[in-house]
């Protein structure tokens, strides 16, 4: 894993600095998606389905943070539900996230991307993978 540096979200008010490390971002992104309607699952690597295996939850799973010189970039990797309006439900993913986010860290993110990378169907119990 890339160490990424932090972000500082803090006026100099000459009390000290608040910086928000991009794991914290993703966590939060993790678990404003899981409050939107047609979202299955997001996808994660190896390493997260393991861990998730022997009962550690990944709330950062599925989500990447990238730091740019533009501004914060969120890429998001989600299995969605059979026949849900797939621009309908990417959209509300992005609004969440955006809305959680500014209210929690008053960061302004540049770009929220939805990755579509699955469709699980009603009548399947486990994904095949």
């Amino acid at each position: 894993m890339s160490e990424q540096p932090l972000l500082n979200v803090s006026d100099d008010s000459g009390l000290g600095t608040v910086e928000i490390a991009p794991e914290v971002i993703e966590v939060i992104t993790g678990l404003a998606s899981t409050e939107v309607d047609g979202l299955f699952a997001m996808r994660g690597n190896f390493a997260s389905g393991v861990a998730e295996r022997l009962g550690k939850k990944a709330h950062n799973k599925g989500v990447k943070v990238e730091l740019t010189d533009n501004g914060i970039l969120i890429d998001l990797y989600v299995i969605l539900h059979f026949g849900v309006s797939i621009p309908q439900v990417a959209q509300n993913l992005q609004s969440s996230i955006r809305q959680t986010l500014k209210s929690m860290t008053a960061l302004e993110i540049d770009e929220i991307n939805v990755h579509v990378v699955g469709i699980q169907m009603d009548n399947q119990t486990e994904m095949d993978e």
